[in-house]
């Protein structure tokens, strides 16, 4: 387990994100432990979800799709360019959760650092737990960052 020598970091390009990534940044400089950041496109809903299946539109789902993945992985490497550890990005369509954990097997990280963004009462309960459904489900340490308090008015 000690020392780290893979850690996964996922983002979704938020600041708690990105303060969650300075922390695993600060571990794989200490570690020496390669840090792979990773981005999670979630999946574009099929036609059978649209109102009107006789709607005259023409939508081309996996050019969208393959438009999005080209951005994050643009904006991912962006984000490690200036890294001084040794990094890899990367991005895969999904559920934000089972993705995560995927690639946590699959690379066999030793430790997943995720941001928790606090949410509470009815968004909570809309858009659920990334970061607990990653702690409560993953073989590895798992270090949550929470998200800095909301600035008062």
């Amino acid at each position: 387990m000690l020392p780290f020598k893979k850690i996964l970091c996922p983002t979704d390009f938020s600041e708690p994100a990105f303060t969650a990534l300075k922390r695993a940044e600060e571990l794989s400089r200490h570690f020496a432990a390669e840090l792979i950041v990773a981005h999670v496109i979630p999946p574009v809903p099929g036609p059978h979800l649209f109102p009107d299946p006789q709607a005259s539109f023409n939508f081309d789902v996996p050019l969208y799709q393959q438009e999005l993945a080209i951005h994050a992985e643009k904006m991912l490497q962006d984000l490690v360019a200036h890294h001084k550890v040794r990094t890899r990005d990367l991005v895969t369509t999904g559920e934000a959760a089972p993705e995560i954990l995927r690639i946590a097997r699959q690379e066999r990280v030793d430790l997943i650092v995720i941001a928790s963004h606090g949410l509470t009462g009815w968004r909570r309960l809309v858009y659920g737990s990334v970061a607990e459904k990653v702690v409560r489900q993953a073989t590895c340490p798992v270090l949550t960052i929470a998200a800095p308090p909301e600035a008062g008015p």
